[in-house]
């Protein structure tokens, strides 16, 4: 005889087993990232000079802004950032989230051969707002970051 919490027992379980499997993979990729060189450490003072510059503008997106903020109040530096020390921070996730669509553009752009110089005018355009009350939180294209 099958008892209502049999169920919900074997259900219980089934989660179990996809949570350890996924901590696994975790674990794993997690080791793997670790063995990886990271780079940003040598970020001269007129690269951290121009990104600040950058961060205070009027044309940042708001995530730059709020790591600009951190990092003015001491809870960051940008080599924190650079290096990925700081990649576990949730303003520097969202700040990374909001950039990847345009990364990912600009990396396609590159490998397809395209002249980078052109690649990086294009990215500039569409960093510009064409209204007014543009929000850099909201999709700059649609069909293209809204998914």
């Amino acid at each position: 005889m099958t008892f209502p919490y049999d169920s919900a027992r074997q259900q219980l379980q089934a989660w179990q087993q996809d949570l350890d499997a996924r901590g696994a993979r975790l674990e794993k990729v997690a080791l793997e990232a670790s063995k990886v060189q990271i780079r940003g450490a040598d970020l001269s003072p007129a690269d951290i000079a121009e990104i600040e510059k950058f961060a205070r503008s009027k044309d940042a997106p708001n995530a730059l802004k709020d790591l600009q903020r951190k990092v003015d109040s001491g809870e960051l530096s940008w080599r924190d950032i650079a290096s990925g020390r700081a990649v576990g921070d949730p303003d520097v996730q969202r700040a990374m989230q909001t950039s990847m669509p345009s990364l990912k553009r600009a990396y396609t752009a590159i490998k397809e051969g395209q002249d980078l110089d052109e690649v990086v005018a294009a990215g500039q355009q569409r960093a510009r707002p064409s209204r007014g009350d543009y929000d850099d939180d909201m999709p700059s294209d649609f069909t293209e970051d809204a998914f």
